[in-house]
């Protein structure tokens, strides 16, 4: 039995990974430990709730007493740290909660592991594991030619998220080198799935649509992402909890490359068939598109392109492929179909995350539209 504390685990990522978990190991102990800011949501974990094995702690990460307070009293040998600000325009606008949180915050926990695993009983803890979620994006920006990234890629962050994100792998790598602390690092590319807060590109789109809104597109819309669906990242986290060498970097990618303008496309051709072959979806969404005769293809709008706007990420994924087998499951085409219906039957879930007082932030930010741009 294995006993984990799951930061950020009521976040899109983070719920995703406790289903996966509870499905795949239900004998193991899950603490999730979430300060439920506006992209975390109980709601998320309701079904994990039902677990008796599972448990949930409102608080931050950056409290570090009752991170050691967790670790001994339920005797936590791994930490998962998903816990992170993650939007980029956000980032841009107030960078320094971005600092604060996903820099100081990834410290408090690993003064908080080094604390209880290295300096407290070690017999108590004799296989801990740190495990740090990051993200492509702190190697900076491809050319269309380029090779993807490997884990030995230079780190070049061009936002203050992604730079936020390079330093705290850089703390997460000092404390293992350093210290002796037990650490791996995973850096994945776009994900995609169920509970997915929708300022992201794929779930905005879809809101967007069904809510009668143009689809503002950054600049050309030619920025190229690699897609990955959540639950493949979840296999990949497995892969390197169970079997993952200590100190070392893992990318987690599916090779499947697109520009944010042929996926908001093939977006748009979905949501057209589904309310072709759907009847009841016109009388439930009278203000999307093809309720009104139009294509959701009409919705696109070109709008001016967002600060340093990285143009392409690729991941290359070959030491997590050849040393611990992973392989993404999930096509695209399969992917987007199944988050494009879990959408639209779980309409309670975002409307209730898209309150008044994210409505409001969001028009401040981006005006009468009231979302931003469709970029990642």
């Amino acid at each position: 039995m294995s006993r984990l504390l799951v930061t950020g685990g009521a976040g899109f990522i983070g719920s995703n990974f406790i289903h996966y978990w509870i499905h795949r190991h239900p004998e193991d102990r899950l603490v999730v430990l979430d300060s439920l800011t506006y992209a975390g949501n109980p709601a998320n974990l309701e079904a994990a709730a039902e677990h008796p094995s599972f448990r949930f702690v409102q608080g931050d990460i950056r409290d570090q007493e009752l991170v050691e307070e967790l670790l001994r009293r339920e005797a936590l040998e791994t930490i998962v740290h998903l816990a992170a600000e993650s939007h980029v325009d956000r980032s841009i606008s107030g960078p320094d909660l971005f600092i604060d949180v996903n820099i100081n915050g990834t410290h408090s926990l690993l003064k908080a592991a080094r604390r209880v695993w290295l300096e407290g009983d070690k017999n108590a803890f004799p296989k801990p594991r740190f495990h740090h979620v990051s993200t492509d994006e702190v190697y900076g920006s491809l050319g269309p030619g380029d090779a993807a990234f490997t884990e030995s890629t230079p780190y070049r962050p061009n936002s203050p998220y992604a730079a936020s994100k390079a330093a705290s792998d850089h703390l997460v790598r000092a404390y293992q080198h350093t210290y002796g602390l037990p650490t791996t690092i995973s850096n994945c590319s776009n994900n995609y799935g169920p509970y997915q807060f929708p300022e992201k590109l794929i779930p905005l789109c879809i809101v967007n649509l069904l809510s009668g809104k143009t689809l503002p597109i950054y600049g050309d819309g030619q920025n190229v992402r690699d897609w990955l669906h959540v639950e493949d990242h979840c296999r990949g986290l497995e892969l390197i909890l169970k079997d993952g060498r200590i100190g070392e970097i893992y990318n987690i990618g599916s090779r499947n490359e697109q520009t944010n303008l042929d996926l908001v496309r093939l977006l748009c051709r979905s949501m057209d068939n589904l309310f072709a072959k759907r009847s009841e979806l016109g009388d439930r969404y009278p203000e999307a598109p093809p309720s009104r005769g139009q294509l959701c293809e009409e919705s696109l709008e070109f709008v001016t392109d967002r600060l340093g706007h990285d143009r392409r990420y690729a991941i290359d994924s070959s030491r997590l492929e050849g040393e611990l087998g992973f392989g993404s499951t999930i096509t695209f085409d399969r992917g987007m179909e199944s988050t494009l219906l879990w959408y639209l039957d779980n309409e309670p879930w975002w409307r209730a995350v898209m309150d008044e007082s994210y409505r409001e932030w969001m028009t401040d930010q981006y005006g009468k539209s009231g979302s931003p741009p469709a970029g990642a």
